[in-house]
C-alpha cells in the first residue's frame, strides 16, 4: 500500500497543508485562513477547523493508502516538545489582556493535531527548518551531511544540518541566524535588538537599504516614484534588471552583509554548501554574485573556493508543504 505523510505549513495568514509520498510528489493540497484565529483564545477553535480540513482532505483521495505521520513547519516551534512558544505572530492575547503580555503561550501542537488522527506521529519544527529538511530529502542537499540553508523572506531563517543531522540546540531553539547581530546599534529589529542580520538581508531589509540609497545618492532611478507603503523586493529585482544603479547597489549592499556574515558561519560549521531560498533569492545573480564574492573575500584561507552558494531545488509554491512532510521521511 502507498504511503503517503501530511505536510502542514502554518503562516500568519494562512495555513497551507498536502499529501505527499516520499519522492516529493503532492497528491493533494489545501488551505485555510490563519489570521482568521487572532487570539489565544481561539486555537482550540482553529485546530478543529484544521483537522476537519484535513480528515476531508485525506479522504478525498480515489485509493487506498497509509497515513505514516503528519509534520508541521511553524514559526517559533519547537522540536523536541512538539510545541510552538510564544509565536510573534499568531494566537495572541485579547488586547484586555495586556497584562498576561509577560506569560509564555505555550501551544501543544503535535498532541494537538495527532489525537485527531489516532495518535499518528506529529512532528513540529520551525518553517525554516522545515525547508532544510525538505532540501535534504527533496532538493539539491541530497547525499549532503552537512550543509547550511538561508531563507529570505520577510525575514531571514536558516537551518543547519551537520553529519546529516539538525542542530537543534539543547531548547529546540538552535539556528537563528538572523539575529547575529552584524551591526552594533544598527537597524532596529522585530526582536528588539538593533543590528540583526535580517534587518539588512531579507525583504524587508533590502526596502530598507534601498530607501536609504535614495537618500544619499543623487543618481536617477525608477525607485523614487515608488511609495514606501506601494514598495516591495521584486520591484528591485526588476529595477535591476534594467540596470538601474540603485537596484544594483542595493543589492551589493545586501550581497556584503550576507557574504560576510557567511564566511562567519563557515567557520564554525565547516559546510559542504549553503543553499538560498524564499523570495529574495529569486534574484539570481543580482544576490547570489555580490554574496559569492563578499563571502570569499572575507573567508578564512583554510576554507576558500571550498564551500558552494547554490540556490534552493525545491523553489516552488509547494516548498513549504514539501519541507514540512520531509519531517517525516527523515524518520522513517
Amino acid at each position: 500500500m502507498k504511503k503517503l505523510a501530511i505536510g502542514i505549513d502554518i503562516g500568519g495568514i494562512n495555513t497551507a497543508f498536502g499529501l505527499v509520498d516520499e519522492n516529493g510528489d503532492l497528491y493533494a493540497e489545501s488551505v485555510i485562513s490563519t489570521k482568521k484565529y487572532p487570539y489565544e483564545d481561539d486555537y482550540k477553535e482553529y485546530i478543529d477547523e484544521l483537522c476537519d480540513a484535513l480528515l476531508a482532505l485525506s479522504q478525498s483521495l480515489s485509493f487506498e493508502y497509509e497515513l505514516t505521520g503528519i509534520g508541521i513547519g511553524a514559526p517559533n516551534a519547537n522540536y523536541h516538545k512538539g510545541t510552538i512558544e510564544s509565536p510573534a505572530n499568531l494566537w495572541k492575547y485579547r488586547p484586555e489582556d495586556a497584562d498576561k503580555e509577560c506569560e509564555p503561550r505555550i501551544f501543544h501542537i503535535a498532541d494537538d493535531i495527532s489525537k485527531h488522527f489516532g495518535g499518528v506521529k506529529t512532528l513540529v519544527t520551525n518553517d525554516a527548518n522545515a525547508a532544510t529538511i525538505g532540501e535534504m530529502i527533496y532538493g539539491n542537499a541530497k547525499g549532503m551531511k552537512d550543509f547550511v540553508m538561508i531563507t529570505l523572506g520577510t525575514g531571514l531563517g536558516s537551518g543547519f544540518v551537520s553529519n546529516g543531522e539538525m542542530i537543534y540546540g539543547h531548547d529546540g531553539f538552535a539556528g537563528e541566524f538572523g539575529h547575529i547581530i552584524v551591526e552594533r546599534n544598527g537597524r532596529q529589529c522585530g526582536c528588539g535588538r538593533r543590528g540583526c542580520l535580517e534587518t539588512y538581508v531579507s525583504a524587508t531589509g533590502i526596502k530598507r537599504t534601498a530607501f536609504e540609497l535614495m537618500a544619499t545618492m543623487n543618481v536617477p532611478s525608477r525607485l523614487r516614484s515608488i511609495a514606501y507603503d506601494d514598495f516591495d523586493a521584486s520591484m528591485i529585482s526588476a529595477a535591476a534588471e534594467q540596470g538601474d544603479p540603485i537596484a544594483l547597489e542595493a543589492f551589493r549592499v545586501t550581497g556584503e552583509m550576507l557574504g560576510r556574515a557567511l564566511a562567519d558561519v563557515v567557520t564554525v560549521t565547516s559546510p559542504e554548501a549553503i543553499f538560498l531560498f524564499g523570495g529574495l533569492s529569486k534574484a539570481g545573480k543580482f544576490i547570489f554574485e555580490p554574496t559569492q564574492w563578499y563571502m570569499e573575500e572575507n573567508m578564512l584561507f583554510v576554507f576558500k573556493n571550498k564551500v558552494k552558494l547554490l540556490p534552493s531545488g525545491i523553489q516552488s509554491k509547494n516548498a513549504a508543504i514539501l519541507g514540512a512532510s520531509a519531517l517525516i521521511w527523515q524518520e522513517c
